[in-house]
């Protein structure tokens, strides 16, 4: 591509950034705080720290007060101070089976073990405007929450660990491995990936894909452009301990609890080997914070592209799914049409008007001897 460099705009980008900020603050109101922005859209800040790549609370309510609410702005603000801070230790692998549950659902089993937890969720009310938050206040909410300590108190605490749903198919073997040959522990913010990848490279890609883009290549999917046919097998919202090891402590040092939402998907049947008896297949997907609809995504996802298929559909496409969820880099390059283009474009009206030319001297000359 060509570009016309551009000098002396450097007051002109300045007023614009200046005009930004007044259409952010022209109304009057108060300014938002982080602290607002964390605790009243938990769930904004969740899917900036997801897509940002980068568990800090702080710096993505930041960014998303920056952004004025565009959620992959803000991711991009995050993931690019994220590449101005050193990594001094990688965390430990986590067992899922600990984490202190706020929602436990299952869409395959009504009776699973522990019970199911509904959580905080909108699934089972009305999607109407509640015009009640027009007069919300900090009385309100004060009153509110007096209230929801009553109604609470006495109520037995959830227990440590909960099993996990799919074990029951395990142990009747029902449920298929992976049966990944590439185990290779990829750090794809260290490398660049190439095809075909290991399966761990994928997961982290789809980690911290745009919940957009992977909810509409899950559905299409679901809608037959594929062969998958996902069950829920289990949605787990919660915060799991990390864990570190520091050279100067000969055992694991605990860092602290941080919120993860996890989905477990069943799939149709596994074809063995010859002989070998058919089993369900299973796709997980795991998140930053409580943002559903994408670890769903993303078990579906990471189903579909293990897909054996000769003739894949998108979604079963790891190149095709890998390259176009990533939020950051889609809107980046979507968004590069904004800067200047005068020099390829005039390239374009170039050959445009040569070949218009060459096609009317064509006509003229098949007239003349025509």
């Amino acid at each position: 591509m060509g570009y016309e460099a551009v000098a002396g705009g450097e007051e002109a980008i300045k007023n614009a950034a200046d005009l930004l900020r007044y259409f952010r603050t022209r109304g009057g109101s108060p300014p938002l705080t982080v602290r607002q922005l964390m605790d009243q859209q938990r769930l904004a800040v969740d899917r900036v720290m997801g897509e940002g790549s980068l568990y800090a609370p702080v710096i993505a309510a930041l960014a998303l007060k920056e952004a004025e609410g565009d959620a992959v702005e803000a991711a991009f603000i995050v993931r690019a101070y994220r590449a101005t801070q050193p990594r001094r230790y990688y965390s430990l692998p986590v067992d899922s089976t600990r984490m202190q549950i706020i929602r436990r659902i299952s869409g395959t089993f009504q009776d699973i073990p522990g019970g199911q937890i509904l959580g905080p969720a909108r699934d089972y009310t009305q999607r109407l405007v509640d015009f009640s938050l027009l007069e919300e206040n900090e009385n309100t909410v004060r009153n509110f929450l007096a209230g929801l300590g009553v109604q609470t108190s006495g109520q037995e605490e959830l227990p440590a660990s909960f099993p996990k749903v799919v074990d029951r198919l395990r142990a009747d073997g029902l449920l298929a491995e992976a049966g990944e040959t590439d185990r290779r522990l990829f750090d794809i913010t260290r490398k660049s990936i190439t095809f075909p990848c290991p399966r761990s490279a994928r997961l982290q890609s789809l980690a911290r894909g745009e919940t957009g883009a992977m909810m509409a290549l899950a559905y299409s999917s679901i809608r037959g452009y594929g062969d998958i046919h996902p069950f829920l097998a289990e949605l787990r919202v919660g915060y799991i301990p990390l864990y570190i090891r520091h050279h100067g402590r000969t055992g694991p040092v605990y860092m602290g609890k941080i919120p993860v939402t996890e989905a477990e998907i069943i799939a149709q049947y596994a074809e063995g080997e010859k002989g070998t008896r058919p089993k369900l297949t299973l796709g997980y997907g795991l998140c930053f914070g409580h943002n559903e609809v994408k670890a769903i995504a993303m078990g579906i996802l990471d189903r579909a592209m293990r897909s054996r298929s000769s003739r894949k559909a998108p979604a079963e496409d790891e190149e095709f799914v890998l390259y176009h969820i990533d939020g950051i880099e889609s809107s980046g390059f979507v968004a590069h049409w904004k800067l200047p283009h005068y020099v390829t474009f005039q390239s374009t009206l170039d050959r445009l008007r040569k070949s218009q030319l060459i096609q009317e001297e064509a006509g003229h000359a098949g007239h003349k001897y025509g």
